[in-house]
């Protein structure tokens, strides 16, 4: 087996990736809110659990 018969996918052009539907680029702050949001829950369940 060779390298090009091995991975012939990983020649693919980066620009034909799928993209995710992520948030754009112009909604950082909602991205930054809801990752903190995120950190407090995780936070507080783990107060109420007693895990650490």
């Amino acid at each position: 087996m060779t390298a090009e018969t091995a991975a012939p996918t990983a020649s693919a052009p980066a620009g034909s990736l799928a993209r995710t539907g992520g948030p754009k680029e112009d909604s950082a702050w909602l991205e930054h809110v809801l990752g903190w949001t995120l950190v407090v829950v995780v936070a507080m369940f783990v107060t109420q659990v007693g895990w650490l």
